[in-house]
């Protein structure tokens, strides 16, 4: 159960990172949903920046699904391999394609589940994909947000389905979408991984993790 002091707490936390990060949107680059569905497979182990350098380019080669099952897998595999995991990127790529055509029409489905059927397409990627590309309520739980999550003392889990679901109770429906922007953007310019920059953070005062060995705590979760 969650009671409504820490349901304060959690508000009060995302309000302050929704003033310092306004205009906050994906770190993915895309333009359409089946886009964002491509560039979020390809970030799985791999840096959003580094894949939409990659994309910049994909996306001028391969335009709907069917370009993706019409050429050979080495080619595929040459054009994503500087994303890491090439070779099953580039299968759950075809095998998802393959999949949007036999059963959507060749079209990202607006529906959660539906996603999470596709290959290639776990809880995190259907929620990106669902709350970015078509508005509708999710939380994605990536590095940053399970990193951030357990230092802000929103759980001690590195479960990400257990910290979906604390943050969702945690949270107001409005405010899932942006909550894994907030974090995420928060954990890439100031909160980092191995040099946490506490002294210059927003969240300091109310943040369990401040002054207590929070070096020790980010390895632990990260």
């Amino acid at each position: 159960m969650v009671d409504h002091k820490e349901k304060e707490k959690a508000k009060k936390i995302f309000d302050t990172l929704s003033k310092i990060y306004p205009a906050i949107r994906p770190a993915l680059d895309y333009s359409s949903p089946f886009q964002l569905l491509i560039s979020t497979i390809l970030s799985a182990q791999c840096t959003d920046a580094r894949v939409n350098i990659v994309t910049k380019v994909l996306f001028k080669k391969y335009k709907k699904p069917k370009d993706y099952l019409d050429v050979a897998s080495a080619e595929l595999e040459k054009d994503i391999f500087s994303t890491g995991f090439y070779r099953q990127k580039a299968k759950s790529i075809r095998n998802c394609c393959a999949q949007l055509i036999e059963r959507h029409n060749g079209k990202v489905p607006a529906d959660f589940k539906a996603l999470t059927e596709l290959s290639g397409v776990g809880r995190k990627t259907a929620s990106v994909v669902a709350g970015n590309a078509f508005g509708i309520p999710a939380i994605a739980v990536d590095t940053h947000v399970k990193r951030l999550s357990n230092l802000l003392g929103f759980i001690k889990s590195n479960n990400p389905e257990e910290i979906e679901k604390r943050l969702k109770e945690l949270l107001p429906e409005t405010y899932w979408i942006n909550s894994s922007h907030w974090l995420a953007t928060h954990g890439r310019e100031v909160c980092f991984a191995r040099n946490p920059q506490c002294h210059k953070c927003v969240l300091a005062k109310i943040c369990p993790s401040f002054n207590l060995n929070s070096k020790k705590m980010e390895r632990k979760y990260e």
